[in-house]
């Protein structure tokens, strides 16, 4: 799995949002406020007055097509509620298609198009009806505002994708997400491009799938909280609408509890097995050897591959950790009499198997990296947690593969991080024949941590982030430029359904009840603005009485995955310190005064509000820790601001406060401010040293010092 986040990686992020890249040709020569970035942009000046309604004529090769009309319906709704005006003038669309596609989205469909914003119309050409759907979310983002109004900058886009599969899993086995989760979901990925929803849809805490071949998978596995096969479908029609495929994930032989429940007899070891509620890598494991395990599949798969329409089906294969099989003394000997080596031989003659009973209904396997080993069938694709590196020498291997590594989303790292994770990273030894076989990669909502209230502000917006990663050119990595327009493409989502922004509110009712205007309520708001959800797999180790059955509604829960007001606290801190040949006395001032303020909304929810609701009392240790991390900060600033370097003992105590501050606690959360904090107190430390110093040894230097003060995880 990925590495947990330290200082270093904050660091490492500070330096991406300061890195540019170069303009490459026909690059705009003004903003746009478009995600993902277009292939090819440039803006040539002049402006297309926005005062009304979308008018759009369309046509898919000369006849009127119902996917693309029911496109630009959604599309000029969206329009109405943000931009129309009931009197203006509308906004004339032109679209042009030389074919309807694919009823069923493919992973082989051209999605490009063509954006033409001239100063009377705008004209959409697309050789699909996908490729038009991504140019009218191009023109849906397209609106700016100045102090005249709404207006379409005028412009010429062309734009196709880098890689044309461009995933979203989402886990809906290990905590159940219902359907209307996976609906609005599919609307916030057509947003920013994305066209494959990756359905975890078995584990050890459930099997959430209707099976009519074999019911007592769902009815013993399930809780009763499954899919019925009228509802895949109608979420496979809903996403096919939509342009995005949808891929189903049965975990075997490995993550197989849920299986089991029902057909103990088909385990390695015999049962009884109970549905898992806790988290992690569990024994139970398919019996390869067990000719009545290839049976129930047979029926099973066949089943799903009616159901559904595209043509690759997950097969998981990760994580078994071999316990059963090793203890299972037939099993051994049918290794040893098959000549398959060892586990992982079997593992593979169990994909074999699996694979051609998939192949006969005409689909092709996916996997986590475990199933590749010699004698994997050569149409076989490779999801990789481990790492493009691994993805490339699948890729070398001959095998076609996408990227998990670098887009966990449920470890809540910060978008830049994502962000900067690539397929096919710069200086890649694949020749070009072996890059074709990397076909692009997915963002993964495991569901340990998220429920139907909170899943939406774990995905959205950082996903965006790598939906473009996977869909621009490989250049565009200005990480600056990305969190500008992170936040606007945030409120286009919000405007297509995701609940990211709008149950921010839900999630501090749990925590002080349904009235939202006692008093402190602005300190609380402030508070949670200010600390995240520990990184990686940290909550489990210090929540470990959670369980499936135990509902999200704490502080981790109320918390962003990324602060925007920490961020751009860094971002100004960078500015004060970091600038050109001085620090910034004035800004160091304003930045003290913010810490400051933030310093008492911190003791008011710590005074008050913790003591008179008990969900907020697991928020104590961090309130306080906010009250003394902002107090250091804010007398390192006015020491940086008159430019006197902190005392031996007032360095001391600043020092104390922030490990204070950072100690771990029970709510599992953690400051965002630590990272730019630390710097400042370093920085003030140290600052007598700036002239001496240049630019880069400077900003080495004191985040040198604010690195050695920094705990590790």
């Amino acid at each position: 799995m990925p590495p947990r986040t330290s200082f270093a990686t904050f660091l490492c992020s500070l330096a991406a949002l300061s890195a540019g890249f170069a303009p490459r040709a026909g690059a705009q020569s003004q903003p746009l406020e478009v995600m993902p970035a277009p292939a090819e942009v440039r803006v040539t000046g002049g402006r297309l007055p926005v005062a009304g309604r979308l008018e759009v004529s369309a046509r898919a090769a000369g006849a009127a097509d119902a996917r693309l009309d029911a496109a630009v319906a959604r599309a000029a709704g969206r329009w109405q509620a943000r931009l129309g005006q009931p009197g203006g003038s509308p906004v004339l669309v032109s679209i042009e298609c030389n074919s309807p596609g694919a009823a069923v989205p493919s992973l082989l469909e051209d999605e490009s198009y063509s954006l033409e914003v001239g100063a009377s119309r705008v004209v959409l050409r697309a050789p699909t009806v996908l490729g038009a759907m991504h140019g009218l979310e191009t023109l849906l983002q397209l609106p700016q505002r100045d102090r005249d109004g709404w207006f379409l900058p005028l412009a010429s886009i062309r734009d196709a994708p880098r890689f044309p599969w461009r995933g979203l899993l989402i886990d809906v086995s290990r905590r159940w997400k219902p359907q209307e989760v996976i609906l609005r979901n599919l609307d916030a990925m057509a947003v920013v491009k994305l066209n494959v929803l990756h359905l975890h849809l078995t584990d050890d805490q459930g099997f959430r799938i209707e099976s009519t071949t074999h019911p007592e998978l769902q009815a013993k596995g399930s809780d009763g909280a499954f899919f019925t096969q009228a509802q895949m479908r109608s979420i496979i029609a809903y996403a096919a609408a939509r342009g995005i495929r949808v891929v189903p994930e049965f975990d075997i032989p490995g993550h197989a509890t849920s299986w089991v429940v029902s057909h103990p007899e088909l385990a390695s070891q015999p049962g009884p097995y109970g549905i898992e509620r806790q988290w992690g890598i569990f024994n139970p494991v398919l019996d390869p050897t067990n000719e009545a395990t290839y049976a129930l599949l047979g029926d099973f798969l066949g089943e799903m591959a009616t159901l559904f329409p595209d043509t690759f089906v997950h097969i998981g294969g990760d994580e078994n950790n071999g316990v059963q099989w090793s203890a299972n003394p037939a099993i051994q000997a049918f290794i040893r009499e098959r000549g398959l080596g060892d586990n992982a031989g079997l593992h593979t003659y169990f994909n074999g198997r699996v694979e051609a009973t998939l192949a006969r209904g005409g689909k092709r396997i996916v996997g986590w990296d475990e199933i590749l080993h010699p004698g994997l069938p050569a149409s076989s694709v490779i999801d990789s947690w481990r790492g493009s590196e691994a993805l490339a020498s699948a890729a070398e291997q001959g095998y076609d593969g996408i990227l998990a590594n670098g887009y966990y989303v449920d470890l809540m790292h910060p978008a830049a991080e994502h962000y900067l994770a690539d397929p096919v990273p710069a200086g890649s030894a694949l020749t070009q024949a072996q890059a074709r076989h990397v076909l692009g990669g997915e963002a993964a909502m495991w569901g340990e941590w998220v429920g139907p209230e909170t899943i939406d502000s774990r995905i959205w917006p950082r996903t965006a982030a790598i939906a473009e990663r996977l869909w621009s050119p490989q250049g565009v990595r200005d990480a600056a430029d990305m969190y500008r327009r992170l936040w606007i493409v945030s409120a286009r989502l919000d405007e297509a359904g995701a609940l990211h922004l709008r149950n921010r509110d839900l999630m501090l009712r749990h925590l002080v009840g349904e009235n939202l205007q006692i008093p402190g309520i602005g300190a609380l708001r402030t508070f949670i603005s200010l600390i995240e959800p520990v990184k990686g797999y940290r909550r489990g180790e210090l929540q470990v009485w959670q369980n499936q059955l135990v509902p999200l509604v704490g502080i981790a829960d109320a918390a962003q995955p990324e602060s925007e007001a920490a961020r751009r606290f860094s971002e100004s801190v960078d500015r004060a310190l970091f600038g050109a040949g001085a620090v910034d006395r004035a800004a160091a001032a304003a930045l003290a005064a913010r810490l400051a303020e933030w310093q008492a909304a911190g003791e008011e929810v710590a005074g008050s509000l913790c003591p008179a609701y008990p969900a907020l009392r697991e928020a104590l240790p961090g309130a306080q820790g906010l009250a003394l991390a902002c107090k250091a900060g804010s007398q390192a600033l006015r020491c940086v601001e008159a430019g006197t370097p902190i005392d031996a003992g007032a360095l001391a105590d600043c020092q104390a406060a922030l490990a204070q501050a950072a100690l771990p606690n029970g709510s599992a959360t953690e400051l965002a401010v630590m990272g730019p904090v630390r710097l400042v107190v370093a920085a003030a430390s140290l600052q007598a040293d700036r002239p001496r110093l240049s630019d880069a040894d400077w900003r080495a230097r004191v985040a040198a010092a604010a690195a050695a003060t920094a705990p590790s995880h």
